[in-house]
Protein backbone atom coordinates (compact mmCIF):
# COMPACT_ATOMS: atom_id res chain seq x y z
CA UNK A 1 0.00 0.00 0.00
CA UNK A 2 1.31 3.49 -0.86
CA UNK A 3 0.36 6.85 0.59
CA UNK A 4 1.15 10.39 -0.40
CA UNK A 5 2.39 12.73 2.34
CA UNK A 6 3.39 16.36 2.35
CA UNK A 7 5.39 18.38 4.85
CA UNK A 8 8.84 19.64 5.75
CA UNK A 9 10.95 16.57 6.33
CA UNK A 10 13.51 18.52 8.32
CA UNK A 11 10.84 19.11 10.99
CA UNK A 12 9.04 15.81 10.49
CA UNK A 13 6.64 14.84 13.27
CA UNK A 14 4.46 11.71 12.99
CA UNK A 15 1.65 13.44 14.89
CA UNK A 16 1.46 16.47 12.60
CA UNK A 17 2.30 15.07 9.16
CA UNK A 18 -0.47 15.71 6.65
CA UNK A 19 -1.79 12.53 5.10
CA UNK A 20 -3.73 12.56 1.85
CA UNK A 21 -7.44 11.79 1.69
CA UNK A 22 -6.61 8.34 0.37
CA UNK A 23 -5.96 7.32 3.96
CA UNK A 24 -8.16 7.87 6.97
CA UNK A 25 -8.12 6.49 10.49
CA UNK A 26 -11.67 5.25 10.11
CA UNK A 27 -10.88 3.20 7.00
CA UNK A 28 -7.57 1.74 8.15
CA UNK A 29 -7.36 1.23 11.92
CA UNK A 30 -3.82 1.47 13.26
CA UNK A 31 -4.08 -1.97 14.85
CA UNK A 32 -4.27 -3.47 11.33
CA UNK A 33 -1.27 -1.56 9.97
CA UNK A 34 2.36 -2.63 10.12
CA UNK A 35 4.11 -0.09 7.87
CA UNK A 36 3.62 1.99 4.73
CA UNK A 37 5.70 3.03 1.76
CA UNK A 38 5.72 6.82 1.65
CA UNK A 39 6.17 9.19 -1.29
CA UNK A 40 7.14 12.61 0.03
CA UNK A 41 5.99 15.73 -1.85
CA UNK A 42 9.18 17.69 -1.24
CA UNK A 43 11.50 17.65 -4.28
CA UNK A 44 13.72 20.33 -2.73
CA UNK A 45 14.60 18.33 0.35
CA UNK A 46 18.17 17.16 0.61
CA UNK A 47 16.90 13.99 2.24
CA UNK A 48 15.96 11.06 0.04
CA UNK A 49 13.00 9.39 1.80
CA UNK A 50 11.24 7.84 -1.20
CA UNK A 51 10.81 4.13 -0.66
CA UNK A 52 11.64 4.09 3.05
CA UNK A 53 9.28 2.24 5.35
CA UNK A 54 8.03 4.26 8.30
CA UNK A 55 5.50 3.25 10.93
CA UNK A 56 2.87 5.94 11.37
CA UNK A 57 0.67 6.43 14.39
CA UNK A 58 -2.43 8.53 13.88
CA UNK A 59 -3.19 10.86 16.73
CA UNK A 60 -6.93 10.64 16.15
CA UNK A 61 -7.16 6.91 15.53
CA UNK A 62 -9.66 5.13 17.77
CA UNK A 63 -7.14 2.38 18.47
CA UNK A 64 -4.76 4.72 20.28
CA UNK A 65 -7.25 7.23 21.57
CA UNK A 66 -9.29 5.52 24.26
CA UNK A 67 -8.22 3.28 27.11
CA UNK A 68 -5.20 1.84 25.32
CA UNK A 69 -1.44 1.55 25.56
CA UNK A 70 1.07 1.59 22.70
CA UNK A 71 0.63 -1.54 20.60
CA UNK A 72 4.31 -2.40 21.15
CA UNK A 73 3.36 -3.27 24.73
CA UNK A 74 0.98 -5.90 23.40
CA UNK A 75 3.89 -8.07 22.26
CA UNK A 76 4.18 -9.28 25.85
CA UNK A 77 2.30 -12.41 26.85
CA UNK A 78 -0.17 -12.31 29.72
CA UNK A 79 -1.83 -14.65 32.18
CA UNK A 80 -4.77 -14.27 34.54
CA UNK A 81 -4.94 -15.52 38.12
CA UNK A 82 -8.40 -16.06 39.63
CA UNK A 83 -8.65 -16.63 43.37
CA UNK A 84 -11.58 -18.76 44.57
CA UNK A 85 -13.20 -20.07 47.71
CA UNK A 86 -12.55 -23.77 48.22
CA UNK A 87 -15.73 -24.79 50.07
CA UNK A 88 -16.84 -26.82 47.04
CA UNK A 89 -15.07 -28.28 44.02
CA UNK A 90 -12.52 -25.50 43.46
CA UNK A 91 -9.12 -26.04 45.07
CA UNK A 92 -7.36 -22.70 44.71
CA UNK A 93 -6.01 -20.21 42.17
CA UNK A 94 -7.08 -20.82 38.57
CA UNK A 95 -4.43 -19.96 35.98
CA UNK A 96 -5.54 -18.74 32.54
CA UNK A 97 -3.67 -17.91 29.37
CA UNK A 98 -4.80 -14.53 28.05
CA UNK A 99 -5.47 -13.78 24.40
CA UNK A 100 -5.18 -10.01 24.52
CA UNK A 101 -6.22 -9.39 20.91
CA UNK A 102 -9.35 -11.55 21.16
CA UNK A 103 -10.19 -10.64 24.75
CA UNK A 104 -10.50 -14.25 25.89
CA UNK A 105 -9.17 -16.51 28.66
CA UNK A 106 -8.19 -20.18 28.40
CA UNK A 107 -7.84 -22.15 31.63
CA UNK A 108 -4.54 -24.01 32.01
CA UNK A 109 -4.43 -25.37 35.56
CA UNK A 110 -5.35 -24.80 39.21
CA UNK A 111 -2.78 -24.13 41.95
CA UNK A 112 -3.91 -25.47 45.35
CA UNK A 113 -4.42 -22.89 48.10
CA UNK A 114 -7.24 -22.72 50.64
CA UNK A 115 -9.79 -19.93 50.12
CA UNK A 116 -7.81 -17.49 48.00
CA UNK A 117 -10.00 -14.45 48.58
CA UNK A 118 -7.46 -11.95 47.20
CA UNK A 119 -4.13 -11.97 45.35
CA UNK A 120 -1.40 -9.42 44.64
CA UNK A 121 1.88 -9.44 42.76
CA UNK A 122 5.22 -8.20 44.07
CA UNK A 123 6.69 -5.03 42.59
CA UNK A 124 9.48 -6.92 40.80
CA UNK A 125 7.00 -9.46 39.42
CA UNK A 126 8.86 -12.45 40.85
CA UNK A 127 6.25 -13.41 43.45
CA UNK A 128 2.50 -13.74 43.87
CA UNK A 129 0.85 -13.32 47.27
CA UNK A 130 -2.47 -14.92 48.16
CA UNK A 131 -4.83 -14.88 51.11
CA UNK A 132 -5.11 -18.39 52.56
CA UNK A 133 -6.75 -20.06 55.54
CA UNK A 134 -3.30 -20.30 57.09
CA UNK A 135 -2.74 -16.55 56.71
CA UNK A 136 -0.82 -15.48 53.60
CA UNK A 137 0.86 -17.72 51.00
CA UNK A 138 3.60 -16.65 48.59
CA UNK A 139 4.49 -18.29 45.26
CA UNK A 140 7.39 -17.87 42.85
CA UNK A 141 6.18 -16.82 39.40
CA UNK A 142 7.75 -19.04 36.73
CA UNK A 143 8.58 -17.96 33.18
CA UNK A 144 5.36 -19.45 31.84
CA UNK A 145 3.25 -17.86 34.58
CA UNK A 146 2.95 -21.04 36.64
CA UNK A 147 3.25 -20.76 40.43
CA UNK A 148 5.64 -22.60 42.76
CA UNK A 149 4.90 -22.42 46.52
CA UNK A 150 7.56 -20.76 48.70
CA UNK A 151 6.05 -20.46 52.18
CA UNK A 152 3.07 -19.35 54.27
CA UNK A 153 2.84 -17.19 57.38
CA UNK A 154 0.19 -16.91 60.05
CA UNK A 155 -1.18 -13.37 60.43
CA UNK A 156 -2.29 -13.90 64.03
CA UNK A 157 -5.91 -13.24 63.23
CA UNK A 158 -8.83 -14.30 61.07
CA UNK A 159 -8.55 -14.87 57.33
CA UNK A 160 -7.81 -11.67 55.40
CA UNK A 161 -9.63 -10.26 52.37
CA UNK A 162 -7.20 -7.86 50.63
CA UNK A 163 -3.47 -7.61 49.90
CA UNK A 164 -1.15 -4.85 48.70
CA UNK A 165 2.57 -4.02 48.82
CA UNK A 166 4.29 -0.73 49.59
CA UNK A 167 6.36 1.09 46.99
CA UNK A 168 9.65 -0.36 48.27
CA UNK A 169 8.42 -3.96 48.14
CA UNK A 170 9.54 -4.46 51.74
CA UNK A 171 6.09 -4.62 53.34
CA UNK A 172 2.96 -6.62 52.57
CA UNK A 173 -0.31 -5.19 53.92
CA UNK A 174 -3.25 -7.44 54.81
CA UNK A 175 -6.83 -6.25 55.39
CA UNK A 176 -8.91 -8.28 57.83
CA UNK A 177 -12.62 -8.08 57.14
CA UNK A 178 -13.74 -10.55 59.79
CA UNK A 179 -11.67 -9.18 62.69
CA UNK A 180 -11.20 -5.55 61.62
CA UNK A 181 -7.41 -5.81 61.58
CA UNK A 182 -4.61 -4.22 59.57
CA UNK A 183 -1.53 -6.47 59.42
CA UNK A 184 1.98 -5.66 58.18
CA UNK A 185 4.17 -8.57 57.03
CA UNK A 186 7.89 -8.34 56.23
CA UNK A 187 8.96 -9.67 52.81
CA UNK A 188 12.43 -11.09 52.19
CA UNK A 189 14.44 -10.46 49.02
CA UNK A 190 14.39 -14.18 48.20
CA UNK A 191 10.59 -14.12 48.17
CA UNK A 192 9.94 -15.63 51.57
CA UNK A 193 7.38 -14.04 53.84
CA UNK A 194 8.92 -13.18 57.18
CA UNK A 195 7.64 -12.13 60.56
CA UNK A 196 4.66 -9.94 61.37
CA UNK A 197 5.85 -6.37 61.74
CA UNK A 198 2.67 -4.95 63.22
CA UNK A 199 -1.05 -5.53 63.63
CA UNK A 200 -3.70 -2.93 64.48
CA UNK A 201 -7.30 -3.74 65.36
CA UNK A 202 -9.88 -1.10 64.48
CA UNK A 203 -12.39 -0.11 67.14
CA UNK A 204 -15.86 1.35 66.98
CA UNK A 205 -19.44 0.55 66.05
CA UNK A 206 -21.04 0.88 62.66
CA UNK A 207 -24.51 2.25 62.03
CA UNK A 208 -26.18 -0.74 60.36
CA UNK A 209 -26.79 -3.17 63.22
CA UNK A 210 -27.84 -6.15 61.11
CA UNK A 211 -24.55 -6.11 59.24
CA UNK A 212 -21.98 -3.45 59.98
CA UNK A 213 -22.07 -3.47 63.75
CA UNK A 214 -18.28 -3.68 64.09
CA UNK A 215 -15.09 -2.94 62.13
CA UNK A 216 -14.55 -4.70 58.80
CA UNK A 217 -11.31 -3.66 57.07
CA UNK A 218 -11.95 -4.34 53.38
CA UNK A 219 -8.93 -2.71 51.70
CA UNK A 220 -5.43 -1.54 52.68
CA UNK A 221 -3.24 0.37 50.19
CA UNK A 222 -0.35 2.84 50.42
CA UNK A 223 -0.76 6.35 49.03
CA UNK A 224 1.05 6.94 45.70
CA UNK A 225 3.83 8.85 47.46
CA UNK A 226 4.24 5.90 49.88
CA UNK A 227 3.94 8.25 52.86
CA UNK A 228 0.73 6.83 54.31
CA UNK A 229 -1.31 3.63 54.43
CA UNK A 230 -5.05 3.89 53.80
CA UNK A 231 -7.20 1.30 55.61
CA UNK A 232 -10.78 1.27 54.30
CA UNK A 233 -13.22 0.11 56.99
CA UNK A 234 -16.49 -1.11 55.52
CA UNK A 235 -18.03 -1.59 58.95
CA UNK A 236 -17.52 1.76 60.68
CA UNK A 237 -17.66 3.96 57.53
CA UNK A 238 -14.12 5.28 57.84
CA UNK A 239 -10.81 5.33 56.01
CA UNK A 240 -8.02 5.40 58.57
CA UNK A 241 -4.65 6.82 57.52
CA UNK A 242 -1.50 5.44 59.09
CA UNK A 243 2.13 6.46 58.97
CA UNK A 244 4.53 3.52 58.81
CA UNK A 245 7.60 4.02 60.96
CA UNK A 246 10.20 2.08 58.94
CA UNK A 247 12.73 2.22 61.78
CA UNK A 248 10.44 0.50 64.26
CA UNK A 249 8.16 -1.19 61.68
CA UNK A 250 5.07 0.18 63.40
CA UNK A 251 1.86 1.82 62.20
CA UNK A 252 0.77 5.14 63.71
CA UNK A 253 -2.70 6.55 63.13
CA UNK A 254 -2.40 10.10 61.76
CA UNK A 255 -5.87 10.91 60.39
CA UNK A 256 -9.35 9.55 59.70
CA UNK A 257 -11.53 10.21 56.68
CA UNK A 258 -15.08 9.85 57.98
CA UNK A 259 -17.44 8.74 55.24
CA UNK A 260 -21.18 9.19 55.14
CA UNK A 261 -23.05 7.03 57.65
CA UNK A 262 -24.26 3.70 56.31
CA UNK A 263 -22.24 4.17 53.11
CA UNK A 264 -20.02 1.09 53.50
CA UNK A 265 -16.72 2.19 51.88
CA UNK A 266 -15.18 -0.87 50.22
CA UNK A 267 -12.06 0.06 48.22
CA UNK A 268 -9.85 3.01 47.29
CA UNK A 269 -7.71 3.50 44.16
CA UNK A 270 -5.53 6.43 43.13
CA UNK A 271 -5.07 8.18 39.80
CA UNK A 272 -1.84 7.77 37.86
CA UNK A 273 -0.82 11.32 38.80
CA UNK A 274 -1.42 10.54 42.48
CA UNK A 275 -3.52 13.70 42.84
CA UNK A 276 -6.93 12.01 42.98
CA UNK A 277 -8.50 9.12 44.88
CA UNK A 278 -11.63 7.12 44.05
CA UNK A 279 -13.61 5.40 46.81
CA UNK A 280 -16.39 2.90 46.05
CA UNK A 281 -19.21 2.45 48.56
CA UNK A 282 -20.86 -0.94 48.88
CA UNK A 283 -24.05 0.19 50.61
CA UNK A 284 -24.70 3.47 48.80
CA UNK A 285 -23.69 2.19 45.34
CA UNK A 286 -21.62 5.19 44.42
CA UNK A 287 -18.05 6.39 43.88
CA UNK A 288 -16.64 9.48 45.56
CA UNK A 289 -13.83 11.45 43.94
CA UNK A 290 -11.29 13.09 46.26
CA UNK A 291 -8.25 15.25 45.69
CA UNK A 292 -5.21 14.04 47.64
CA UNK A 293 -2.05 15.77 48.81
CA UNK A 294 0.47 15.55 51.59
CA UNK A 295 0.45 18.80 53.56
CA UNK A 296 3.65 18.00 55.42
CA UNK A 297 1.61 17.60 58.58
CA UNK A 298 -0.49 14.74 57.28
CA UNK A 299 -2.64 13.57 54.37
CA UNK A 300 -5.42 15.81 53.07
CA UNK A 301 -8.45 14.50 51.16
CA UNK A 302 -11.04 16.89 49.73
CA UNK A 303 -14.27 15.52 48.29
CA UNK A 304 -14.93 16.67 44.72
CA UNK A 305 -17.76 14.52 43.38
CA UNK A 306 -20.20 11.67 44.08
CA UNK A 307 -21.58 9.56 41.25
CA UNK A 308 -23.79 6.44 41.13
CA UNK A 309 -22.48 3.05 39.99
CA UNK A 310 -25.86 1.58 39.10
CA UNK A 311 -28.20 1.45 36.13
CA UNK A 312 -31.68 2.99 36.10
CA UNK A 313 -33.00 -0.26 37.64
CA UNK A 314 -31.45 0.53 41.00
CA UNK A 315 -32.65 -1.38 44.08
CA UNK A 316 -30.83 0.32 46.93
CA UNK A 317 -31.75 -2.32 49.49
CA UNK A 318 -30.46 -5.25 47.45
CA UNK A 319 -27.63 -3.80 45.34
CA UNK A 320 -24.01 -3.69 46.48
CA UNK A 321 -21.17 -1.95 44.64
CA UNK A 322 -18.21 -4.34 44.62
CA UNK A 323 -15.38 -4.20 42.06
CA UNK A 324 -13.39 -1.24 40.76
CA UNK A 325 -10.45 -0.80 38.38
CA UNK A 326 -8.84 1.79 36.12
CA UNK A 327 -8.14 1.45 32.41
CA UNK A 328 -4.44 1.03 31.51
CA UNK A 329 -4.19 4.70 30.49
CA UNK A 330 -6.14 5.84 33.59
CA UNK A 331 -8.64 7.72 31.42
CA UNK A 332 -11.53 5.51 32.54
CA UNK A 333 -12.78 3.99 35.76
CA UNK A 334 -14.87 0.80 35.77
CA UNK A 335 -17.06 -0.45 38.62
CA UNK A 336 -19.28 -3.49 39.17
CA UNK A 337 -22.46 -3.69 41.24
CA UNK A 338 -24.04 -6.87 42.61
CA UNK A 339 -27.82 -7.16 42.57
CA UNK A 340 -27.94 -4.72 39.68
CA UNK A 341 -25.38 -7.10 38.14
CA UNK A 342 -23.86 -4.42 35.96
CA UNK A 343 -20.50 -2.91 35.04
CA UNK A 344 -20.33 0.88 34.79
CA UNK A 345 -17.80 2.96 32.86
CA UNK A 346 -16.80 6.52 33.76
CA UNK A 347 -14.63 8.90 31.76
CA UNK A 348 -12.09 10.76 33.92
CA UNK A 349 -11.17 14.39 33.30
CA UNK A 350 -7.38 14.35 33.83
CA UNK A 351 -7.36 18.03 34.85
CA UNK A 352 -10.03 17.86 37.56
CA UNK A 353 -10.17 14.13 38.37
CA UNK A 354 -13.97 14.26 38.10
CA UNK A 355 -15.91 11.69 36.10
CA UNK A 356 -18.75 11.37 33.60
CA UNK A 357 -20.74 8.15 33.60
CA UNK A 358 -20.93 6.57 30.14
CA UNK A 359 -22.97 3.45 30.90
CA UNK A 360 -24.01 0.81 33.44
CA UNK A 361 -24.74 -2.42 31.56
CA UNK A 362 -25.56 -6.06 32.48
CA UNK A 363 -22.74 -8.60 32.58
CA UNK A 364 -24.60 -11.93 32.13
CA UNK A 365 -23.71 -13.10 35.63
CA UNK A 366 -24.62 -12.73 39.29
CA UNK A 367 -22.61 -10.83 41.92
CA UNK A 368 -19.77 -9.36 39.82
CA UNK A 369 -17.37 -9.36 42.76
CA UNK A 370 -14.26 -8.25 40.88
CA UNK A 371 -13.29 -6.86 37.48
CA UNK A 372 -10.00 -6.53 35.57
CA UNK A 373 -9.01 -4.74 32.39
CA UNK A 374 -7.00 -6.45 29.66
CA UNK A 375 -3.66 -4.69 29.02
CA UNK A 376 -4.81 -3.31 25.66
CA UNK A 377 -7.70 -1.47 27.34
CA UNK A 378 -10.14 -2.93 24.81
CA UNK A 379 -11.53 -5.76 26.93
CA UNK A 380 -12.68 -6.41 30.47
CA UNK A 381 -13.12 -9.60 32.54
CA UNK A 382 -15.78 -9.97 35.24
CA UNK A 383 -15.63 -12.51 38.09
CA UNK A 384 -19.24 -13.44 38.90
CA UNK A 385 -19.19 -14.93 42.39
CA UNK A 386 -22.77 -16.23 42.71
CA UNK A 387 -23.22 -17.58 39.19
CA UNK A 388 -19.78 -19.26 39.29
CA UNK A 389 -18.61 -17.74 36.02
CA UNK A 390 -16.19 -15.36 34.38
CA UNK A 391 -17.49 -13.24 31.52
CA UNK A 392 -15.35 -11.17 29.15
CA UNK A 393 -16.40 -8.22 27.03
CA UNK A 394 -15.11 -5.88 24.35
CA UNK A 395 -15.42 -2.26 25.46
CA UNK A 396 -16.70 -0.01 22.66
CA UNK A 397 -15.65 3.48 23.74
CA UNK A 398 -17.37 5.19 20.81
CA UNK A 399 -20.79 3.57 21.17
CA UNK A 400 -20.52 3.20 24.97
CA UNK A 401 -21.49 -0.47 25.01
CA UNK A 402 -20.08 -3.83 26.13
CA UNK A 403 -19.98 -6.71 23.64
CA UNK A 404 -19.76 -10.15 25.24
CA UNK A 405 -17.00 -12.49 24.04
CA UNK A 406 -18.41 -16.02 23.88
CA UNK A 407 -20.16 -17.93 26.63
CA UNK A 408 -19.46 -17.48 30.36
CA UNK A 409 -16.58 -19.63 31.63
CA UNK A 410 -17.31 -21.88 34.58
CA UNK A 411 -15.28 -21.43 37.77
CA UNK A 412 -16.64 -21.97 41.25
CA UNK A 413 -16.98 -18.95 43.59
CA UNK A 414 -14.44 -16.61 41.96
CA UNK A 415 -13.36 -13.87 44.37
CA UNK A 416 -10.74 -11.86 42.52
CA UNK A 417 -9.01 -11.65 39.16
CA UNK A 418 -5.54 -10.36 38.27
CA UNK A 419 -4.39 -10.01 34.65
CA UNK A 420 -0.62 -9.56 34.49
CA UNK A 421 2.46 -10.21 32.35
CA UNK A 422 3.62 -13.77 32.01
CA UNK A 423 6.86 -14.52 33.89
CA UNK A 424 9.00 -11.91 35.61
CA UNK A 425 8.44 -8.25 34.64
Amino acid sequence: MEMVCSGNLNSYNPKTIEISKKFSAGEYPVSKIKCYRLHIKNPFSSLSWRGNCVKIFLENSHDVREGRKDENNMKDEYVAYVGTYTHGSSIGIHLYDVNVEEGTLTERKVIPVNNSSHIARSLNGKYLYSIADEGVAVFAVEDDGDLTPINKVDIDGMRGCYLSVDKTGRYLFVAGYHDGKVTVVHTHKDGRLGSLMDGVFHKGLGSVAERNFRPHVSCVVPTPDNKYVCAVDNGIDQIKMYKLNTQRDRLKLVDILRCERESGPREIVFSESGKYAYVIYELMNKVDVFSYRDTGNGPEFEKLQSISTTSANVDQAHDAASGMCLSPDHHYLFTSTAGDNTVAMFHIDPETGCMEKKFALPISGEYPKDIAMFPDGKHIAVANHESNTITTFTVDYEKNVLVQKGRPMKVETPNCILITKKGVH
